[in-house]
């Protein structure tokens, strides 16, 4: 809006710019924002397996690896034949066996890409209840080329 006015030199014209109605509008569609924005929730449903399991504290040097292949087959890095597949029994039983000479070995799971996400927890879970004081997954780090 121009506006103007007398002074000694006559008319001369003075530039304003009235700013409220940017500063309401800007006011009201930050909370059209802050109301919309609790509402959206973007994910993929899924069913996650149902097992029981505890939490875990701090890490330790040296532990059991259990892995699971693509097929959901075990193979535990302590005992006897460790490029073998065992199954939940015996993969319990070696767990025990590490676990009553060294109490505080964490157990850590590495499992395939491929594999079923509840085999993996069923791995954790048979750890447990061997009696591991603490559970984790393993992951490889990425590839540079694969970022």
């Amino acid at each position: 809006m121009l506006k103007r006015t007398r002074g000694r030199q006559g008319r001369r014209l003075v530039a304003e710019i009235n700013v409220v109605p940017y500063i309401d509008v800007m006011l009201v569609l930050l909370v059209i924002f802050m109301v919309t924005a609790p509402l959206i929730t973007l994910g993929v449903k899924v069913e996650l397996p149902e097992e029981q399991a505890g939490a875990i504290s701090a890490q330790s040097s040296e532990s059991i690896v259990i892995t699971v292949d693509a097929f959901g087959d075990f193979y535990v890095d302590a005992g006897s034949d460790k490029h073998l597949p065992v199954d939940e029994a015996t993969l319990q039983e070696r767990i025990r066996a590490v676990l009553s000479h060294r109490p505080e070995t964490p157990v850590l799971v590495r499992g395939d890409r491929a594999v079923d996400y509840g085999s993996v927890v069923r791995a954790m879970v048979v750890a447990q209840a061997a009696g591991a004081p603490q559970v984790g997954l393993m992951t490889a780090p990425l590839e540079s080329d694969e970022r």
